[in-house]
């Protein structure tokens, strides 16, 4: 029915049918509705009809809508529910995002809410908010599938279809002992192709791959990225159970970590979005902005102590923006393929070394060739060699130290156990400015007589 509508077309559709209280109707579109179109449609409402729209839901869609919605969409839409209906919804949401709405509420509203929910209920969302945000157990779920090693595929089937809607993964099902300690995993597959009477303790694998309740997230992400998992499960101390992770999360993490490496890379603050209020994106940018900004006045004082060079030998101007330029891109390259280095690699001794002496090639080979084709351009423009080799040897050396700042700054910061992103780009291009300019005059300086003489 809708498959050949445009977004607008269904906007309309839907207000229309809002507007005659077309229940049925409206009910067989959102049926044919994924949730994420169901959030697309609800941002795309004009927002009086916001809660009229929710009272043409039932607690499973509203369920839908709200985990594909952003925070601030999340609590406008507790806000309309009231406390009665926001309950019913919750009781569809899966654990682990609802404990992360709930931590966004005041500890009142919060108290709220886990005083009507059932005590066990109550119980694990509190257990999930009790973890870190950017952990584990900050973004696992309490809502698996167990089972014990002396169980038979049979029983392991049975309980699988008695909690399939409870599970938020039956891909895996996790073998535990009698101290809740997880000792093995046997997943979906090898269940479907063994005999209904085998004991899952001769199918589980005994070397099960975990990740410890406070591991970092991106650490996480990592792992189920090597290992192609669809899950991963979260132990404690004691290697007991408390937990899986699944792959969507997983790829939350990775999408949330890039955006927040791309802010610090571009030093634009964080949480700065299309509708975030230009005196806020201000704030959250001015900072850096203004750090650089004293930062960059040193290359004013450089330009000055060579006062005498640039009165003598006025050529130099013309190429002064070039070589500054050339040498924050080559810094901001090296940059973005190291912090995408350190995300995606184990960075031991051997590794940074060899990234290093690898950066340092790329620089050479980089400078050697744009600084035969600017010697080229300063010799035929000016005819004057002196003039070409001063510029030419001036954007080697300066791609050359550009090329390893971008690689060496972010890699001490991460062994200083600083996260390497806020190396960012204006940083690097800043710094790297003044090492050019020091470069280019000196040289200049150098060579000052012969270029008096053009």
């Amino acid at each position: 029915m809708i498959s050949n509508m445009t977004e607008d077309q269904l906007l309309v559709l839907v207000i229309k049918y809002m507007k005659e209280a077309k229940r049925s109707a409206l009910q067989e579109i959102l049926d044919e509705l994924h949730p994420y179109d169901f959030a697309k449609l609800y941002r795309g409402l004009p927002e009086k009809h916001h809660h009229k729209f929710l009272t043409f839901l039932t607690p499973s869609q509203i369920a839908d809508l709200i985990q594909e919605l952003d925070y601030e969409m999340q609590i406008e839409i507790l806000h309309k529910l009231g406390i009665e209906r926001s309950s019913k919804v919750m009781d569809h949401m899966d654990n682990d995002d609802l404990a992360d709405l709930l931590n966004e509420l005041s500890v009142d509203k919060i108290q709220e809410f886990l005083d009507i929910m059932k005590n066990e209920d109550s119980k694990s969302i509190q257990s999930l908010m009790s973890y870190p945000a950017d952990t584990a157990g900050g973004i696992m779920t309490n809502q698996f599938v167990w089972i014990h090693a002396d169980q038979t595929v049979r029983q392991a089937v049975d309980k699988l279809k008695e909690y399939a809607s409870f599970s938020e993964n039956i891909y895996y099902l996790y073998v535990i002992n009698d101290e809740n300690k997880l000792v093995g995993v046997v997943s979906y597959r090898d269940l479907l192709i063994a005999d209904l009477h085998e004991k899952i303790e001769d199918l589980m694998f005994t070397r099960v791959v975990s990740v410890h309740v406070q591991d970092d997230q991106e650490e996480v992400a990592q792992i189920i990225e090597r290992y192609d998992f669809i899950a991963v499960p979260v132990v404690d101390d004691q290697n007991v159970l408390k937990g899986i992770i699944t792959v969507d999360d997983a790829i939350d993490v990775v999408i949330q970590e890039a955006n927040e490496d791309i802010e610090k890379l571009s030093a634009t603050g964080k949480d700065i979005d299309f509708n975030t209020p230009a005196i806020t994106a201000s704030v959250r940018r001015l900072p850096w902005l203004v750090l650089l900004l004293f930062i960059g006045l040193l290359s004013g004082s450089i330009i000055s102590g060579f006062e005498e060079t640039l009165e003598q030998v006025v050529a130099l101007i013309f190429f002064m923006p070039m070589i500054a330029g050339m040498t924050g891109n080559t810094g901001t390259q090296s940059l973005a393929v190291v912090v995408r280095g350190i995300i995606t690699h184990d960075t031991d001794r051997k590794t940074v070394i060899k990234l290093v002496f690898r950066e340092l090639r790329v620089g050479i080979i980089i400078g050697i060739t744009c600084g035969i084709l600017i010697f080229l351009i300063a010799y035929f423009w000016m005819g004057s060699l002196i003039l070409g080799f001063v510029v030419g040897i001036s954007l080697l050396a300066t791609l050359i130290i550009g090329t390893l700042a971008g690689t060496i700054i972010p890699l001490t910061l991460y062994r200083l156990g600083v996260d390497p992103a806020v190396a960012s780009g204006p940083l690097i291009t800043t710094l790297n400015d003044i090492f050019s300019l020091i470069i280019y005059f000196g040289i200049a300086t150098t060579f000052l007589t012969q270029l008096a003489a053009l």
